[in-house]
Order: C-alpha cells, then structure tokens, then sequence
C-alpha cells in the first residue's frame, strides 16, 4: 500500500484575464496526498479554448 500519491482533480471555476474578461475553464489541480488526505497542491493549470494548456497564474479568480 503507497502511503504518498499523485492525485489529479478537475473542476471547472469562473477566472478572469483583462483581454477576455470572465470565462469558465475547467482548472486541473495535481496534488501530494498522504493517506487520501490532501497536503500540498504542486501545480495547477487550465485549457484554453483553443486547446492549449496554461499555467493558472496568468489569469486570477473574479472577484
């Protein structure tokens, strides 16, 4: 039995660019877990309409 996973989640959230405004993109969080428990979130990103996949620091939550 592994006592530390890699888990990835996808959920969509509401973020906001200056060039686009609000959109909804589906947000994939990879996290560090110790016995199915959260501890760290080591990077997260998001697709684009276009495929692309992005790094979730250019764009910030609305508010």
């Amino acid at each position: 039995m592994k006592l530390i996973k890699i888990k990835r989640t996808t959920k969509k959230e509401k973020r906001f660019s200056n060039q686009m405004g609000i959109l909804t993109a589906k947000v994939t969080y990879v996290k560090k877990t110790v016995l199915n428990i959260p501890i760290k979130t080591l990077h997260k990103y998001r697709e684009t309409y276009y495929g692309e996949v992005k790094d979730c620091e250019s764009c910030r939550l609305s508010a």
